[in-house]
């Protein structure tokens, strides 16, 4: 299926590694123009050289933290004029912090908020004002299964609870622009330098024990999975899907 999506520019943030990397090497192996960005310049480098590598372009990267307000704005900024306006958004930073709610306070919370919902609600906002001028366009922003249901972090459930309501609310306040909004909820994803990879490092024999327990198809999810969904949510081919939040799990969650 042509998903569409040629040509087009695209903003991928938290594009690094894992779920952002692969999402934006989908969206240029359609022929999309992505411009990926992150903290860290020499992850980046290296994913440039793949996005090159991938098809589509001319590509760019841009270094900065969309944690910050400063840091979302000149996210868009350089976005914009890179690829000289956006058609495509995809949110996708994120981080757990405290595990036990008896340990999560203030900052905790204030932290989880920041890296989780506020980045996705700042870089959004920001590129709203391009995709109108384009005509429309799609956000897409990476929640949790734990934004659903109960499991993991509090800090962390209460924040991608918020980038799952906050989609809904984008898209119907932000429909009238033809921009659809959506949010895509993954499950326990395995990549290089990943939390389950750190964790199964660390416990193999606890984290055998959760894949037999947890998951139905006895393995973790890839990044390339969640990618290939995110690439058909965003493109116009889901012209009929807006505020809609996507489960990619292999039925790991409970959540109807």
């Amino acid at each position: 299926m042509d998903l569409g999506l040629g040509g087009k520019a695209c903003l991928v943030a938290g594009a690094s590694r894992g779920i952002g990397r692969s999402i934006a090497l989908r969206l240029a192996s359609e022929g999309a123009r992505v411009v990926a960005v992150a903290r860290k310049a020499p992850e980046l480098a290296i994913v440039l050289d793949e996005l090159s590598r991938a098809g589509g372009g001319p590509h760019a990267i841009v270094v900065a933290d969309v944690t910050t307000p400063e840091g979302a704005t000149a996210t868009v900024d350089a976005a914009v004029q890179a690829l000289g306006g956006l058609d495509i958004v995809v949110t996708n930073v994120g981080q757990s912090f405290a595990r036990e709610a008896s340990a999560m306070d203030d900052d905790d919370l204030a932290k989880s908020l920041d890296l989780n919902l506020w980045s996705a609600a700042r870089v959004a906002q920001r590129a709203v004002p391009h995709l109108v001028a384009r005509g429309g366009g799609s956000i897409t922003m990476i929640s949790s299964i734990y934004g659903r249901e109960a499991g993991g972090a509090p800090g962390y459930n209460v924040a991608k609870a918020g980038v799952i309501a906050l989609a809904k609310a984008l898209a119907r306040d932000y429909g009238k622009h033809q921009i659809r909004v959506n949010s895509v909820a993954p499950g326990s994803i395995l990549f290089p330098g990943g939390g389950w990879e750190r964790r199964m490092k660390a416990d193999p024999e606890g984290i055998a024990d959760m894949i037999r327990r947890e998951l139905p198809y006895q393995r973790f999810g890839t990044p390339e999975e969640v990618a290939d969904v995110v690439a058909f949510v965003a493109s116009p081919r889901a012209s009929w899907v807006a505020g809609a939040c996507i489960v990619v799990d292999g039925a790991q969650s409970r959540e109807f």
